[in-house]
């Protein structure tokens, strides 16, 4: 059955996430006078990262709220009390620095462009639509996705199948007439495929190392990859090679 649509991860997949984390934390920390938190700015990246999976999965869980992780993400980082003002200003802050060195990878633009006329294309995102709504915005690429669907909004989050079906229904397709490109072998890729959809798993130079690569996903290491990959399973129906 052909593929009709594409459905996409946002972060480290759009949106070069990791390189604006890592400048604008840099950034951020120079301009509070904490150049040597956690020991430099590698390391307190490092913690930064460590603090915002450990409490994003607070918040899949449903055990605290999306402002709420934001809140405690500060705190834990700070390693002192704030109040939820205090800790909205300090990442308001952060922000700040973070969307100023906001970029789509090179490889993205070209793609929906080779794939405008022939699939259309969604967003799932592990976030809230506040937060990716603005973000696509920004990056001058909102207008290319019929919807975007968010855990936040949803209830649910990757890797639940219940997520990726909510996007096949917000575009009204069975999920094998659906592809999914996202960054994560595991929360994207497997569950993804695990949900029925064609499951695309982009690993860019410099990702993730040491990944397991799981079974399921088809690995690319460049958008420009899709296209063809596409054109294969919309011509054959089945399973190709490209994995």
């Amino acid at each position: 059955m052909s593929i009709r649509a594409v459905v996409w991860d946002v972060d480290d997949t759009l949106f070069d996430y990791a390189t604006a984390d890592r400048e604008g934390m840099r950034a951020h920390l120079a301009a509070e006078g904490l150049p040597d938190r956690h020991g430099g700015p590698e390391r307190a990246l490092a913690r930064w990262k460590d603090l915002t999976a450990r409490h994003w999965a607070r918040f899949a869980a449903g055990r605290v709220s999306f402002e709420g992780q934001r809140r405690d993400r500060v705190r834990d980082f700070l390693e002192r009390p704030l109040t939820d003002a205090e800790a909205d200003a300090w990442f308001e802050r952060y922000l700040a620095h973070y969307e100023a060195v906001w970029a789509l990878f090179p490889d993205v633009l070209p793609v929906l462009d080779a794939l405008a006329a022939s699939h259309r294309h969604a967003v799932l995102s592990n976030s809230s639509l506040t937060v990716q709504d603005r973000k696509l915005r920004a990056l001058g690429v909102r207008h290319r996705f019929e919807a975007v669907l968010c855990a936040a909004e949803l209830g649910v989050s990757k890797p639940e199948a219940g997520a990726f079906l909510a996007a096949c229904e917000a575009l009204s397709l069975p999920p094998e007439q659906v592809a999914y490109v996202g960054d994560h072998p595991e929360i994207d890729g497997r569950g993804a495929a695990e949900a029925g959809l064609l499951s695309v798993w982009i690993d860019r130079p410099g990702g993730s190392a040491a990944v397991v690569v799981p079974s399921g996903p088809h690995r690319i290491v460049s958008l420009s990859e899709l296209p063809a990959l596409l054109r294969a399973e919309s011509r054959f129906g089945a399973p190709s090679t490209f994995g």
